[in-house]
């Protein structure tokens, strides 16, 4: 078996797989589907400062080779994550990462302080490109300031792995990762969804509660891919890649484009299991290529 083993910083994962927030819940919803202790990490729902309700319903909608959604950041808040959450799930043997988001900067400093004091959660991701809230989320992520405000705040805060999770509803996102990286973070994810929209045209209204939602699912991997790749050569930090991941094969081309590791999203709610069937993908194909690391096809993309 080939060495899977990848860094972030210095988080240490032991399969560069692991799942995007709000498509895994905190874990234990898959803890009989899936060995939870096998994934690299596991990046629980969207944690805000104070509890959130979400937007209305419907907030789900399926679309060509993907999926719509606007759910909101609905959850019930960083306290009772620390007090109910935290104790089912910190002897996971597995790196339990908190997705964190928020309305202004104090509240995204405030949430990730909670979260540096719990002693095993490694790492969070700072999601300042949610496109499914009215406030806050994608309009940090779609400017440079907007950017460096929020990682700058968090940084002063959080002592521990900070990711940043890039939205691809922007012009040149190499740019915003580079000024995450200048602020402080040890590395960026992307992407999030992209902004999409769905119509029911016998009803002439949007499908969704607040007309517009985040497109993921296969019909992103493609603008994924690129962004991904365009990253990879910007930074020193590390890149996390997300988009559209179905298989092996695409984690593997998101590796080749650059990311020291990948995320899976939509297709949790396809094949619960899917995270390991990616794992032991990527370790055949290393076996069967006469590679000893997957660090050995880590941006080695020819261009």
């Amino acid at each position: 078996m080939a060495d899977l083993n990848v860094n972030i910083g210095r988080l240490s994962l032991k399969n560069p797989v692991m799942t995007a927030s709000g498509t895994f819940g905190y874990g234990l919803e898959f803890q009989d589907l899936v060995p939870l202790d096998e994934i690299g990490g596991i990046i629980v729902k969207g944690t805000t400062l104070h509890p959130r309700e979400g937007n209305d319903y419907p907030r789900m909608v399926e679309t060509a080779s993907g999926m719509l959604n606007c759910v909101g950041l609905q959850n019930k808040g960083v306290d009772y994550f620390c007090e109910h959450i935290y104790p089912q799930v910190k002897d996971i043997d597995t790196n339990i990462i908190v997705n964190v988001s928020g309305s202004t900067p104090d509240d995204y400093a405030e949430c990730a302080a909670r979260i540096d004091a719990l002693e095993r959660i490694p790492a969070i991701e700072l999601n300042i490109s949610c496109p499914n809230v009215k406030q806050g989320g994608m309009a940090f992520g779609t400017t440079c300031a907007g950017a460096a405000s929020v990682v700058r705040a968090v940084r002063e805060r959080y002592h521990k792995t900070l990711i940043v999770k890039l939205s691809p509803n922007v012009t040149d996102i190499a740019e915003i990762a580079r000024t995450c990286e200048a602020e402080g973070a040890d590395s960026v994810s992307l992407i999030n969804t992209l902004m999409g929209m769905a119509i029911d045209i016998e009803r002439r209204r949007p499908l969704l509660s607040i007309s517009t939602g985040g497109l993921s699912g296969p019909a992103v991997k493609p603008v994924a891919l690129r962004m991904v790749w365009q990253v990879a050569k910007a930074v020193k930090i590390p890149v996390v890649g997300l988009g559209g991941i179905m298989t092996a094969k695409d984690a593997i081309e998101f590796l080749m484009a650059g990311a020291t590791a990948i995320e899976i999203g939509t297709a949790n709610f396809i094949d619960p299991a899917v995270t390991m069937k990616v794992r032991d993908g990527i370790n055949e194909w290393l076996d069967k290529h006469g590679c000893k690391s997957v660090k050995e096809i880590i941006g080695c993309l020819e261009s």
